[in-house]
């Protein structure tokens, strides 16, 4: 049998069920077949905090959003063309947030009575009207799994498991995605348990043919290959991008790479993808608990390594003293900070900018680090590739801001091979140098020289104490104190000469400038473009570069009648930017909801700023 084949040009999907229901690993598994068949594409995985939460309530609803196109994806998009829910409770997390008309595949094995109460529905919704104007697929997919996995040798628990299989076969018909990715993956998942790799193929299939030969569904739809530059993808989480930068930024240096972290939702993934590199001479410890993590990374990279710490929010609060240890004795070190949501364990699987502030401040004494914010599931690469460079070109820490919403999305992204890449010098002593001491520095980055422990005539004290000028001696002079801060403030400051300058998306002079930093990228840009095709004065800077700014900052913001900064938290980026450049007003619009903005609120905003300024 065979349907109209429909051609359009993207389309946003959201699959949602309890969190025991298999949502991420099905939008991963789209998400990775749509990228190897060339389309563009942009990810929003949100899920519980709890472990285990209540079973069919609305807490623990688990989703998956992808956008996906012929054209470049910037974000997952707002309102779903097609939303799966599996149960009550996925439909009402997500009744508002479906297009008019747009598509709805329920299970309707789990849309009983004892369900509706779970979710909180007063009456069936299947009934009551309020999902007129919607197309409502009613599928027994429970039944359905069942029956396709019934000839294999499973537990009877296990049977009702690969529904999300099913699920992932309907919208695969749906979309004219190929089933062979997705089998090889559980054949590969599940190659200790041939059975159950069978059994998840088996429900796959059936989800396909069911769709194909049911009329409920009008048409299948198909989407054109993104015009991508050219290159071999794939389909990249932040987070794997983020480990993937330094394994490069390690070959490129010819440093071995070295992580000592504790685990952290959403920063995890990092740990996780480092300890399968130990044939590339990568050393990763799980230590037990936050301050031992970067203690041992400091003893790496005193070592001689290229070192990193990860973690999110709470922990880079309880780094604080260790990253003040490693700007005193002026040691590269790179601690990477996933953002979540705070205060305190706040919301630990939600994504928030609630951490500038504490990057750049958040240490006693006077301690300035250089600050990276990425911006893209793809840009995580780059932005770790440059933290490493910067923090063993310049011996100092670094602190690189991504955000759980770039950490667990993901894009396509390029191959690339290492030595299209800059070149990276780290600032290791020279074994000729006479007269060498421990506190001599390079004259244009005011940076020390990294001599190695072990090296013949390079013997020197290192540690938290004040330091002559010159000799790395402890010193109580305070005069020498005072130059010393000094001078490690301005060896940050002078990173400003090695970094890109600032640049504008958009007129080079508008009445409205949006900036943004780190996360927010896409959205913005979404936002920003739609309202410059419909003829509007506007124009977007994102900041990927925090401390220091870039350069041109204040040239910039000077060509633009009105700036406005937008951010996922309560205006951090704002106040940093009235105290390095007060001379400029500045609008602000602040979202701390644990979500990423929405094109729609954005737009509404700018729109709202535009004609406020006539």
């Amino acid at each position: 049998m065979s349907k109209n084949v429909e051609e359009i040009d993207d389309v946003v999907i959201k699959f949602a069920g309890d969190s025991g229901d298999g949502m991420q690993l099905t939008g991963s598994q789209f998400s990775n077949t749509t990228a190897f068949i060339g389309n563009d594409l942009a990810t929003f995985p949100d899920y519980p905090a709890e472990i285990r939460a209540p079973q069919g309530t609305v807490a623990g609803v688990s989703g998956f959003k992808i956008q996906f196109g012929n054209q470049q994806i910037f974000s997952p998009g707002d309102e779903a063309d097609v939303l799966v829910a599996m149960n009550p409770a996925a439909l009402k997390a997500n009744l508002n947030w479906i297009k008019e008309r747009g598509t709805i595949i329920i299970d309707s094995d789990s849309f009983k009575q004892k369900d509706f109460e779970k979710a909180h529905f007063e009456t069936n919704p299947l009934e009551d009207g309020s999902l007129e104007g919607f197309n409502v697929i009613e599928a027994p997919i429970t039944k359905l799994t069942k029956d396709s996995v019934a000839d294999f040798d499973i537990e009877n628990k296990s049977r009702t498991r690969s529904k999300n299989m099913f699920a992932l076969g309907v919208v695969y018909w749906l979309f004219s995605r190929p089933l062979d990715i997705t089998e090889n993956f559980l054949d590969e998942k599940f190659k200790k348990h041939p059975e159950i790799a069978k059994a998840n193929k088996a429900a796959l299939r059936a989800g396909y043919n069911y769709a194909l030969t049911v009329e409920l569904l009008p048409s299948a739809y198909k989407v054109r290959p993104a015009a991508l530059p050219k290159g071999k993808y794939r389909s990249i989480t932040g987070n794997i991008a983020t480990a993937w930068g330094f394994l490069a930024a390690a070959e490129r240096s010819g440093l071995k790479l070295f992580l000592g972290s504790y685990p952290i939702t959403p920063a995890s993934d990092i740990l996780h993808e480092l300890s399968k590199f130990k044939n590339f001479d990568v050393v990763t410890l799980q230590a037990e608990d936050e301050i031992a993590g970067i203690c041992s990374a400091i003893g790496a990279s005193f070592a001689g390594s290229l070192a990193i710490t990860s973690t999110s929010g709470p922990g880079l609060a309880l780094k604080g003293e260790a990253i003040g240890l490693a700007m005193m004795t002026e040691l590269p070190l790179v601690i990477i900070d996933v953002q979540r949501g705070g205060p305190s364990t706040g919301l630990p699987t939600k994504t928030e900018q609630s951490d500038l502030l504490q990057a750049v401040y958040g240490r006693n004494g006077e301690s300035p680090v250089i600050v990276l914010a990425a911006s893209t599931p793809g840009n995580c690469f780059d932005y770790a590739y440059q933290a490493a460079k910067l923090a063993v070109e310049h011996m100092t820490p670094v602190i690189l801001l991504t955000d759980g919403f770039i950490a667990n999305g993901a894009a396509p992204w390029r191959i690339r091979q290492v030595a299209e890449m800059d070149s990276i010098t780290p600032a290791i002593v020279n074994a000729e140098t006479n007269d060498w001491k421990a506190y001599s520095r390079d004259e244009a980055k005011l940076s020390r020289f990294w001599a190695v422990p072990g090296t013949k005539g390079f013997a020197h004290r290192i540690g938290g104490l004040e330091k002559q000028e010159g000799s790395g001696n402890v010193s109580y002079d305070p005069a020498n104190h005072e130059l010393m801060v000094k001078i490690r403030a301005e060896k940050v400051k002078r990173v400003a000469n090695f970094i890109p300058e600032l640049e504008v998306e958009g007129e080079q002079e508008a009445d409205l400038l949006v900036v943004g930093w780190g996360g927010t990228y896409g959205g913005l840009h979404t936002a920003v473009e739609a309202m410059r095709q419909k003829g509007h004065s506007i124009a977007l800077a994102h900041f990927n570069y925090i401390n220091p700014l870039p350069k041109n900052t204040a040239d910039v913001f000077a060509r633009y009648k009105k700036i406005t900064v937008c951010e996922l938290n309560n205006g951090q980026f704002v106040k940093l930017l009235r105290s390095e450049l007060p001379q400029f007003e500045y609008g602000q619009y602040n979202k701390i909801q644990g979500l990423p903005f929405s094109k729609s609120e954005l737009v509404n905003e700018f729109t709202k700023e535009l004609e406020e300024s006539l």
